[in-house]
């Protein structure tokens, strides 16, 4: 099962709720009382997304948080990129050196396809698909055949 880390679907609660008042400027104590997040858990939430250039900070008694980029312009694929790393389904997906199988591997460019795509999808939806208001949304089945088109 592919899965995200805590903190991963933190961060994407976190970056919606900013992305509803995108212009005004967030503590994380005021994002904490907001979404029900431990206050400790948004600080290095936004410590993290700070540093991936995804929100900028300013201090002071009127500092806070602000979206580094409008909520069209940040894709789901950067916000799962800056807190676990390279979007990667196998390890061969990310370098072929971490796996001892690679050299006789047959399926590992299918991998690579499948990685690919996963990317592409999770990059084509953005913070501002995420905060739209949704409707009950139908479950997509896409057959392993229709990779390879």
């Amino acid at each position: 099962m592919l899965r995200l880390g805590k903190l991963t679907d933190y961060a994407t609660v976190i970056l919606s709720y900013m992305a509803r008042e995108q212009f005004a400027v967030h503590a994380a104590h005021e994002i904490a009382d907001e979404t029900g997040i431990a206050l400790t858990t948004v600080s290095k939430i936004l410590k993290l997304l700070s540093k991936a250039k995804l929100v900028s900070s300013t201090r002071g008694a009127r500092g806070g948080y602000i979206l580094a980029n409008p909520p069209d312009k940040i894709s789901v694929a950067t916000i799962i990129s800056a807190l676990e790393g390279p979007i990667s389904l196998t390890e061969c997906s990310i370098s072929q050196q971490s796996c001892e199988q690679a050299s006789g591997c047959e399926i590992r460019g299918v991998w690579g396809l499948i990685n690919q795509k996963i990317f592409l999808t999770l990059d084509s939806i953005t913070l501002a698909d995420l905060i739209m208001p949704t409707q009950q949304p139908e479950e997509i089945y896409v057959p392993v055949a229709s990779l390879y088109r």
